[in-house]
């Protein structure tokens, strides 16, 4: 289901079956088995009628070798709006977009982030009621993203058209999505609130691929009120849980969520119930982050700013402490990913 005025993001790797959900919402493919419904109805017989109702923005513009201006406007000229309508709801688009500027400019000449823009601004013309997007990021660089991103989220708060996004960016679907669909070889393994989906993956594959990096097995050796306590390779580990877990688990930690103190800070202030006690065995720098895989007795991953990690004098083979919160741990029962999968397309 994608429900009036939400942004559902549909995340997953390559080869997943994203972009052919997408095709077959938009009603550009048919499906092999099961049904369309739009509003309830099925689409067959309807479908020139509700695709009119739609606009799909893909990773390729997609211009035509005319004006800007011509191809902001050309799909409304095709769907035969009046001609003081497409000029007053181009200018508006193009302005909203920031490419006014361009509007008698040839479309071959413009940057990619420009002709996204453009792209952009031809979709929201037709005031669509439905939009949906195939990575249309995914190609631009990094600053060129980032910006693009920034606008086109404001568009679609001001807007509040109902929209599915493809992306195979954790951070696009973190920014973007009220709702998540994690689609994994043809298959729907999770569906819910983006915070939640991250926070909380269903399964070992879906979390190494929102970002989980310490997935560790354990064995749950007690539950009191809301407190689990684990044994993790030897070391104590306590976890935070409404219910009692099973006894074989996965550990899941995210790496953002680990603290590094040096020993020599002694006991340094923290909230956390878990400090553990290791040895940093690699840092790798990453866009002005680090990433530092510690050995606890298993193998803990943190990210820490480049400037933390200078100001700790951390390198290979440096001893440190690792805390964490109970509450930043989530539990899955082992096994789980083999049970996933169910509800293929």
């Amino acid at each position: 289901d994608v429900l009036t005025g939400e942004v559902l993001v549909i995340i997953g790797p390559n080869g997943a079956g994203k972009s052919i959900l997408l095709e077959t919402l938009a009603l550009l493919q048919r499906p092999t088995q099961g049904r369309v419904l739009f509003e309830g109805q099925a689409v067959e017989g309807r479908e020139l009628a509700l695709r009119r109702r739609m606009a799909v923005v893909f990773q390729d513009p997609l211009l035509l070798r005319r004006s800007v201006a011509d191809n902001v406007a050309m799909g409304l000229r095709l769907r035969g709006a009046p001609r003081a309508a497409r000029r007053q709801k181009t200018a508006r688009w193009m302005e909203r977009f920031g490419i006014a500027h361009l509007a008698r400019r040839s479309a071959q000449t413009l940057s990619g982030g420009e002709a996204q823009r453009a792209s952009l601004a031809r979709a929201f013309a037709l005031e669509p009621e439905v939009l949906l997007l195939d990575e249309p990021f995914s190609a631009l660089d990094q600053p060129t993203r980032e910006e693009l991103l920034d606008d086109f989220s404001a568009v679609l708060r001001e807007t509040g058209v109902t929209s599915v996004f493809v992306t195979h960016d954790r951070d696009e679907a973190m920014r973007l999505g009220g709702r998540m669909l994690v689609l994994m070889n043809g298959d729907i393994r999770q569906v819910g609130p983006t915070a939640e989906v991250f926070a909380s993956p269903v399964d070992a594959e879906v979390a190494a691929f929102v970002g989980v990096e310490t997935l560790v097995p354990a064995r749950v050796l007690s539950f009191d009120e809301g407190l689990a306590v684990l044994d993790v390779a030897g070391e104590r580990v306590e976890v935070a849980t409404r219910s009692p877990p099973p006894q074989d688990v996965l550990l899941c930690l995210r790496p953002e969520e680990v603290v590094l103190h040096l020993p020599s800070d002694g006991a340094a202030p923290t909230s956390a119930r878990n400090r553990l006690r290791g040895r940093v065995r690699r840092v790798v720098l990453v866009a002005g982050q680090a990433r530092l895989t510690v050995d606890c007795g298993f193998p803990l991953v943190a990210m820490i700013t480049k400037r933390s990690l200078e100001d700790l004098g951390l390198d290979v083979d440096s001893e440190v402490f690792a805390s964490f919160k109970a509450t930043a741990v989530h539990l899955i029962p082992r096994g789980r990913a083999k049970e996933a999968g169910q509800g293929v397309l």
